[in-house]
């Protein structure tokens, strides 16, 4: 009687995986640290999160052995939001610039009458 057997993954990968999770949380730590500011910040905060964030879900989930058309079911929207987000703060960068232009910058509020 034959047992069919799942998929075997060597733990070599599992461990390095969670050894390079070690090192990308040690590096957003340092990020705090070593007291960076502004976009460089933010920027170096969001690269390690969405590194963190693949691995886990390539290797701790399973996806990086998943078949093509499960993987763009699994990451497609994701991908999707990201880029509308992006797109979203172009067009808001875009209105905040153009109502400075019109409106100035130290312009009084409109007042409002009830």
């Amino acid at each position: 009687m034959a047992h069919d057997v799942g998929q075997q993954h060597p733990l070599k990968v599992y461990f390095i995986v969670w050894g390079l999770l070690f090192v990308l949380s040690f590096f957003s730590y340092m990020v705090d640290y070593l007291d960076f500011q502004g976009m460089v910040r933010w920027a170096l905060i969001l690269i390690f999160m969405f590194l963190k964030a693949g691995f886990i879900v390539a290797i701790f989930m399973h996806v990086a052995w998943e078949r093509r058309a499960l993987k763009v079911v699994i990451l497609g929207p994701p991908i999707a939001l990201m880029i509308f987000v992006l797109l979203m703060t172009y067009e808001a960068d875009y209105t905040f610039l153009t109502r400075l232009v019109f409106f100035g910058e130290g312009a009084p509020l409109p007042e409002v009458h009830h």
